[in-house]
């Protein structure tokens, strides 16, 4: 549900969302533990989510028909995230879900089945993270190319690429392109 609520949006957008769906369809907390940590709701399950109308989050119809379909494919097949035969195999499958693109199933691959080899290249932090020494990003083809070196860790690779853009200041992007270059 994260890697579709983080589709086209910032990291603070996309935690937003997922605040607000939970809010929304989330059963409300009553352990007084919890309550005193802030905690109010629990994160819906997928089969609270089949069937419902989920506008309440503010996201475009595309997104929200991606979100009830991965609740759907749950509810349908509960060890969807279970161990695959193949990397490939496991974004073949996500894939046919509706709203689910590359840079999601890749995503999801990563994060959710912890494939070491995923790798979400049409993402805008890893290009910007390989930009030339002119500023120039790379094309989503161009960094899979080039990504083919770090098999089969390039969702380590995609991980460091995101740490190091995070940190990076105008002075040192040259010098982190220079080392991922490298």
């Amino acid at each position: 549900m994260r890697a579709i609520l983080g589709q086209q949006v910032t990291v603070p957008a996309a935690a937003g969302l997922a605040g607000k769906l939970v809010l929304s369809y989330g059963e409300k907390i009553v352990d007084a533990a919890a309550l005193d940590q802030g905690l109010t709701h629990v994160f819906p399950t997928p089969r609270q989510l089949v069937g419902m109308d989920l506008a309440a989050v503010g996201m475009p119809k595309a997104r929200l028909v991606a979100l009830s379909s991965l609740a759907a494919a749950v509810v349908a097949d509960p060890l969807i995230f279970g161990p695959r035969r193949s990397l490939e195999a496991a974004v073949a499958q996500l894939r046919t879900l509706a709203g689910i693109g590359e840079w999601t199933a890749q995503y999801i691959a990563m994060r959710e089945l912890r494939e070491p080899d995923a790798f979400p290249a049409a993402d805008i932090g890893l290009m910007r993270a390989m930009r030339d020494g002119r500023g120039v990003r790379p094309s989503p083809a161009d960094l899979l190319a080039h990504a083919e070196r770090w098999r089969p860790w390039r969702a380590y690779a995609a991980l460091h690429l995101w740490a190091s853009e995070a940190h990076a200041s105008p002075s040192s992007e040259k010098v982190l392109h220079d080392q991922h270059a490298a």
